[in-house]
Formats: structure tokens, sequence, C-alpha cells
């Protein structure tokens, strides 16, 4: 095509392909009850280039924008495919029934969602990847509930609180690393500058899953039968010793040295399949076909079959080729502007400290909902609202927070979303086949939703939310980027025009 002036959209024209997108998303999801969100967000994409074109970028420029952010999220397309060979040879091995047949007999019904819940905290604060505990410990903690008769969507919220705890705040987690390099804040700073919001969540959901647990036995005896069922028909199956716990001792030790990430995963994966050829007597080409299409048992009992049979890097591409279409979606609302509007008129309407970190949340939100990746809804409102919070003096690790909370908690809460979709494949919740019932782990993963809600009533009353500290204001004078410490006038952001876009 040739050349055109580029044309800044409107706020209408920014959000209408949103709006459309969403419609569309609606029609597939509630009217044919078909829980495939790709085609719906495809045609967002689409709907998005057709809008910039019309305002006068060319199709190459905006196909870079969104292959350049689909660049960005190529690590987490990488750690979703060794996460699913790690579930596939983490089975074979024995480390995954090893871990259901201990909790069977160690763990009470009464007292399962809390101790599942901290179990997950525990592991993913160590590991520092909520994906790599919802597929390992999370997938043994599906098969013990379903030993106890708690329903799925219970268990599935108390994985998904604790997974995605540790993720907020471990030291070792990407994303706990994101948000402070973004707002350019120092990382153990920004993971103090969260208990405040963190410890209240986790207690207030302890004590939720506590009451749940002796609410859904209470009255109700224990069926013993099916227990001893599934632990029977594990140790048939499976040589059960401490020895199958080796791989999982291999990544929380490669964590705690502070190796990478896919490194340190992929070296659990091999443990798996070096344990499950020594003890389990699989052979070489087994353990491949597990790593590729995931392990595969046919034992006889039901909850072990629906539970066991899964993993495999082909496991996951139903959620990678989302991720892929769902990052080239944000990167063309990135690149034709459209986010960029949005973001500015939130900032102009948010005129008090309080509704601004409403804002920033809510942005990081919003991006989790229409772009479908967790690094993105951290990245975005974290480069767009930091000039914000400069203006008004505030410290931007209240941005770092908030960003942190709406971003990486929020993310296992949307289906179509990385974190949503990891969390619904893992676990086999099996909304893919229609069964939506279980996507009711969603309001059940309270300390996911608690902790931003608890932000935001802080940054209202002024509690938790620090000023920048003259080392701070100091920093950003260090980095170029003076700024005038004024409160802003009514309607507007507080920022000089040339620090409007981060």
């Amino acid at each position: 095509m040739t050349a055109k002036t580029i044309k800044r959209p409107t706020l209408g024209l920014a959000l209408l392909p949103i709006v459309l997108t969403l419609g569309v998303l609606g029609i597939q999801l509630f009217y044919f009850k078909d829980f495939t969100p790709h085609v719906p967000l495809a045609f967002g994409l689409a709907i998005t280039a057709a809008l910039g074109w019309m305002q006068g970028h060319r199709w190459h420029d905006m196909e870079a924008g969104a292959l350049r952010v689909v660049t960005i999220g190529l690590q987490s397309v990488a750690i979703l495919m060794v996460v699913g060979m790690i579930i596939g040879t983490w089975i074979a091995s024995g480390t995954v029934p090893y871990l259901i047949h201990a909790g069977l007999q160690l763990l009470t019904p009464a007292w399962f969602l809390a101790a599942g819940m901290l179990l997950c905290a525990v592991v993913s604060v160590s590991l520092g990847t909520s994906w790599g505990t919802v597929g390992t410990v999370g997938l043994a903690l599906m098969g013990i509930g379903a030993g106890f008769d708690i329903p799925m969507y219970w268990t599935a919220g108390a994985v998904v609180s604790g997974a995605f705890f540790g993720d907020k705040v471990s030291p070792l987690s990407d994303t706990t690393n994101l948000a402070p390099a973004v707002t350019g804040t120092n990382l153990f700073d920004h993971i103090r500058n969260m208990m405040p919001t963190t410890i209240p969540a986790m207690l207030i959901a302890f004590v939720i899953y506590l009451i749940a647990g002796y609410e859904l036995v209470d009255g109700r005896p224990v069926d013993f039968g099916k227990i001893e069922t599934i632990t029977l028909g594990l140790e048939q199956n499976f040589k059960l010793s401490w020895i199958a716990l080796l791989p999982a001792a291999l990544v929380l030790l490669l964590a705690l040295k502070k190796m990478p990430a896919i490194p340190s995963l992929f070296a659990g994966a091999v443990a798996g399949a070096v344990m499950a050829m020594t003890l389990q007597g699989s052979g070489l080409h087994d353990v491949f076909a597990y790593m590729q299409s995931g392990y595969s048992i046919e034992t006889g009992v039901k909850e072990i079959d629906s539970l066991l049979n899964r993993g495999g890097i082909q496991s996951m591409t139903w959620v990678i080729t989302l991720v892929l279409i769902a990052l080239g979606f944000g990167g063309a609302l990135e690149h034709t502007g459209c986010l960029e509007v949005i973001v500015e008129s939130v900032l102009k309407r948010a005129r008090s400290f309080g509704s601004m970190q409403a804002a920033a949340v809510g942005t990081a939100v919003a991006t989790n909902l229409v772009a479908g990746d967790p690094y993105l809804s951290i990245a975005l409102p974290g480069r767009m609202f930091a000039p914000a919070y400069r203006g008004k003096a505030y410290s931007t690790l209240n941005l770092s927070r908030a960003i942190e909370e709406g971003g990486t908690l929020i993310s296992p809460l949307v289906p179509w979303n990385a974190g949503g979709a990891i969390v619904i494949t893992a676990l086999g919740l099996g909304v893919a086949d229609g069964n939506f019932d279980n996507l009711l782990y969603i309001p059940l993963a309270f300390a996911c939703w608690v902790s931003p809600v608890i932000g935001i009533i802080y940054a209202y009353l002024g509690w938790f939310s620090p000023k920048a500290s003259a080392a701070e204001k100091q920093r950003w004078h260090d980095l170029g980027e003076a700024i005038q410490i004024i409160e802003p006038q009514a309607g507007t952001t507080g920022l000089k025009p040339s620090l409007a876009t981060g």
C-alpha cells in the first residue's frame, strides 16, 4: 500500500476492536458453548489490523509490532513445553503417584484444602514457577482431592491460590523480577512492599479453605473404600518410594542456586525420565514418548486413569497456540496506539492517588483479559503509569505492587489467558470438553483476587502507600528522567509531555 499519514485513534476507535472481540468471544463461549477462544482472538487481531490500516498503518509495520510482542512471550512458550515434558516424566517416574499416595494417607479431608494451598505456596516460592507447581504438586493434589470426594473446582481454587502466591513473591520468579524492572524499583523492596496485601489475603484464603473443608465433609462419612481403591491401584502399577521425589529435589536445588527457569525445569524432566527407567522399568523410547505425547495407563480405576493420562509437549499445543494468538492480538493493539489511548484516557481521570492505583490494577487486569498474557499485563501498565507516579511524587513501589497483583494474580483467573489455560490443561478441568462447572475455581481462588482488592483499599485509605524517598527521586534524576514534583492540576496526569508515554 502507499504511504499514508498515520492518525491517532480516538478513544471510541481504540475501544472498538476490544469490544468487538469480546462480543465474538462471548458468542463462542456462551451461545455455542464452545470453549475454544483461539478463533475469536484471531478475529480480534484482524479487526485491529483493519482499524490500523484505516488509520494509516502499513501491514508490514503492524505485523512487525505484533511479532515483537509474540517474541516477548516465547520464553513462556518454552516453559509450557518443558512443563508438559515434566508432567509426563514425573508421572512415569512415580513422583506424582507417590505424592498422591502419601497425601491420601497423611492428609485429612477437613484440612485438605487449607493444607494444599500452603503446600503449593511453599513449593512455588521455592521453585519460582506457578506453572511448574500447578503441573506437578497441583496435579497430585487433584488426585488426593478426588480420593476425598472434594469437588474439582474447590481443589483447583486452593492450588491456584497457593501456586500463584509463590509466583508473586518468589525472587526466582520471572514476573516478580519483571514488575520492578519495568518500574525502576529494587527487587527485594518490591517483595517487601507486597507483604501488607499478600499476608492478609493468604490468611483470609486459609481460613475460608479451612471452613470449607469442614463444611464439605460435615456429616458425610469419608469413603475409605474409594481411597483404598486408589491407593491399591497406585501400588499395583508403580513402585512407590521416596526415591521418586529426587527429580523434584533436583529442581528445588537448582532453583535455590538461582539457575534459570528453563534449564532447571528441563533438568527435572530429564531426571524424571531417568527415574522412570531405573525405578519403574520404562525404556528409553517410552520416556521419549512420555515427553512428546504424555503418559498413558489403564489401571481400571477411573480416578487414576483420568488423572494420570496426561502430559507431554503435545498436551500444551492448545495452550501454546492460544498464547501466540493472544500475544499477536495484544501486539497489534499496542502498535496501532489503541492501548496507549485507552491508558492515557484512564490516567486523565485518575486524579487522586487511590484512583490512580485502582487504574493501574484495572489496566493490568484488562490487559490480561484482552491480550491474554501475564507478561504484557505487567510490562504495558508499568511503562505507561510510571511517569504518573513520579509526577505525584509517589514511590513506583506502589505501581510495581499494583501491576504484579493485577497481572500475575489475575492471569490464572482468565481462562483464555496463558495462566488460566495452563491451569485448565494441567489440572484436567475438562473445560475444553464443555464442562464449564469447573470454571468455579475462578471465584474460589480467593488469594488471587482478594490481594488486589486489599491493595486498592489501602490506596484510598493512604495505608502502605509510600511516597518517593529522596534516594528514589535522585535515582530518577540519575536516569535522566528529572521531573517536577508537583501536584497535577485537575484533568491532567501531572506529566511533562516528553514523559507521557513513559
